[in-house]
C-alpha cells in the first residue's frame, strides 16, 4: 500500500488515474464554465441542491468524477450502473438499494455511465423515480443526448456539456503526478512534455496513461525522445468513428469549404484522415460538397472531386490522399452557389406534394391513339425556333405555371447562366406580350 496526495492508502498497482481521482471539487480539474463561483451549478451545490442530469462530452474529461464529487457535496448516498455491464437484474438491484437508503432518510445519487447504451426500457426504468425526486439522476454519455437518450428522460433533467481539457489542466495533471509519484522535475524535457499532452488531445486519462507507459520503458532518471515516440506513435487522435466527434469535424470541413477558407478545409481533412477515417468516406462527402456549395458556379469542382474519388480508390492511402486535398482546397477556393441545391429541395418537396398531369405537349405520341387524345399537341421544337428557343413556352405542369425553381447567383459561371436565363426570360415575356396584343 501506498498514500496518495491526501494521505490515504491506495494499492500499488491502482492506475495513476485511480491514484488522482479528486477528492474535493477544488482538486477537480477543468470544466470552469460550470463550475466557476458564478455559474449555475456551482451556486446549487453551494445551497446544497441539486436536479437530475446528464453530463455529455468526450472521454476522459472527468464526467464519473465529477458526479461523485456532487453526490459528496450534497451529503448523499452514491449508487453507479454501467450501461455497458448492467441489465435489468443489476437496475432492479440498485432500485432495492436506492429504496432502502430513502427508507432510512439519505439521498441518493445514482449514476449511470454510458446512460445512452442502455435500451427505451431500460432508460424509462428510472423516470418514475425521477418524477418522484426519489433519486437525483446523473447520467454520462460521450454522445449527443439528443439523439442516443429518450425524449422523455431528456425532458426531465438538465444536460451539460463538458469540455476537453486544455493544455493548461493536463499540465497541472501531470504536476500532480509528478508528485504523487516522486518523479524528478528533468524526467520529462518541456518539448516532450508539450507533445505528450498534444497527443492526449484533451482526455486526462489518456494523458497519466501514457505517462505510466513513460515510467516503465523509461531508465528511470529521464524520458528519451525515442520512448516518447514508441507511447504516443500509437495513440490516434480522438475521431470516434460514428460518434459526436466523426459528426462535428466532418461539419467542420464542410462548414470550412463553404466558408471559402483552404486553411480550415485541408487542416480538417488531415486530422479526419490522421484519426483513421475511411478516405472514401470523406470523397464522397467531397463530391456532395461540390454540388451543394459549388454547383454551376463552377461545375470543374464536381469533376476534380469525381477524379479525386477515383486517385484515392485506385492509390489507397496515403499517396491518394493528396487527391483529396487537392480537390478540397479547390472547393474552398471555388465561387460558391447553392441554387441547384436550393431548386431540387423545392422541386423535390412540389413532386412530393401532388402528381400533377404531364400538359398533352409535353407527352410524346408513338401511337394513333395517342396522337388522338391529343397528345403531342402544339408541341414547339426548340431548334426550329429562333435562338434555338420557344420563347412563352411553358415546360411545368398546368398548375404550376410561372414557378421559378432555379435561381442562380452572380458568381463564377453561373453569373453568365443568370445572364443567359434572364435574357430567354425576356423572350417570354415579349412572347407574352405579343400574343396579348395578337388577341
Amino acid at each position: 500500500m501506498a498514500e496518495d496526495l491526501f494521505g490515504e492508502q491506495i494499492p500499488l498497482d491502482q492506475p495513476l488515474a485511480a491514484k488522482l481521482r479528486p477528492k474535493t471539487l477544488a482538486d477537480y480539474i477543468g470544466q470552469s464554465h460550470l463550475l466557476g463561483a458564478d455559474k449555475a451549478l456551482r451556486k446549487l451545490l453551494d445551497r446544497r441542491r441539486l436536479h437530475s442530469m446528464i453530463f455529455w462530452g468526450p472521454p476522459g474529461v472527468g464526467k464519473t468524477s465529477l458526479a461523485r464529487l456532487l453526490s459528496q457535496q450534497i451529503d448523499a448516498e452514491f449508487l453507479a450502473l454501467s450501461a455497458v455491464l448492467s441489465g435489468t437484474k443489476e437496475i432492479r438491484e440498485v432500485v432495492a438499494r436506492m429504496e432502502q437508503y430513502r427508507a432510512h432518510g439519505r439521498r441518493v445519487v445514482l449514476f449511470v455511465d454510458e446512460v445512452h447504451r442502455f435500451n427505451k426500457a431500460q432508460q424509462d426504468a428510472f423516470l418514475p423515480f425521477v418524477e418522484d425526486g426519489d433519486l437525483i439522476f446523473i447520467g454520462a454519455t460521450t454522445e449527443n443526448p439528443s439523439f442516443e437518450v429518450n425524449n422523455a428522460l431528456i425532458s426531465r433533467v438538465k444536460v451539460y456539456r463538458l469540455r476537453s481539457h486544455t493544455a493548461d489542466d493536463l499540465k497541472l495533471l501531470l504536476s500532480r503526478a509528478y508528485q504523487l509519484l516522486a518523479l524528478p522535475q528533468d524526467f520529462m524535457t518541456s518539448a516532450q512534455q508539450d507533445a505528450l499532452i498534444a497527443a492526449a488531445d484533451g482526455d486526462a486519462r489518456r494523458c497519466l496513461s501514457f505517462l505510466e507507459m513513460l515510467i516503465d520503458v523509461a531508465d528511470g532518471l529521464s524520458v528519451a525522445d525515442g520512448d516518447l515516440r514508441d507511447v504516443i506513435s500509437s495513440s490516434a487522435v480522438r475521431f470516434d468513428k460514428g460518434g459526436d466527434y466523426f459528426y462535428d469535424q466532418i461539419s467542420a470541413l464542410h462548414k470550412s469549404i463553404r466558408g471559402s477558407s483552404p486553411d480550415g478545409a485541408i487542416y480538417w481533412l488531415a486530422r479526419m484522415l490522421s484519426a483513421g477515417c475511411e478516405p472514401l468516406y470523406v470523397a464522397r462527402r467531397l463530391v456532395r460538397m461540390a454540388s451543394e456549395d459549388i454547383g454551376n458556379a463552377d461545375p470543374r469542382a464536381l469533376e476534380l472531386c469525381l477524379a479525386a474519388w477515383e486517385a484515392q480508390h485506385r492509390l489507397g492511402s496515403p499517396e491518394g490522399e493528396l487527391a483529396l486535398a487537392q480537390a478540397a482546397v479547390y472547393l474552398a477556393s471555388a465561387p460558391k452557389s447553392n441554387a441547384v441545391y436550393t431548386a431540387w429541395k423545392q422541386a423535390k418537396q412540389l413532386a412530393e406534394a401532388a402528381s400533377y398531369e404531364v400538359p398533352n405537349h409535353l407527352r410524346n405520341a408513338p401511337t394513333s391513339l395517342m396522337k388522338e387524345a391529343g397528345f403531342g399537341d402544339d408541341y414547339r421544337y426548340a431548334h426550329d425556333e429562333p435562338e434555338a428557343y420557344a420563347a412563352g413556352e411553358s415546360y411545368l405542369p398546368i398548375e404550376l405555371h410561372g414557378t421559378s425553381l432555379y435561381q442562380p447567383v452572380g458568381r463564377g459561371l453561373e453569373a453568365k447562366i443568370r445572364d443567359k436565363l434572364a435574357h430567354l426570360s425576356a423572350l417570354d415575356q415579349a412572347s407574352h406580350q405579343q400574343r396579348y396584343e395578337d388577341d
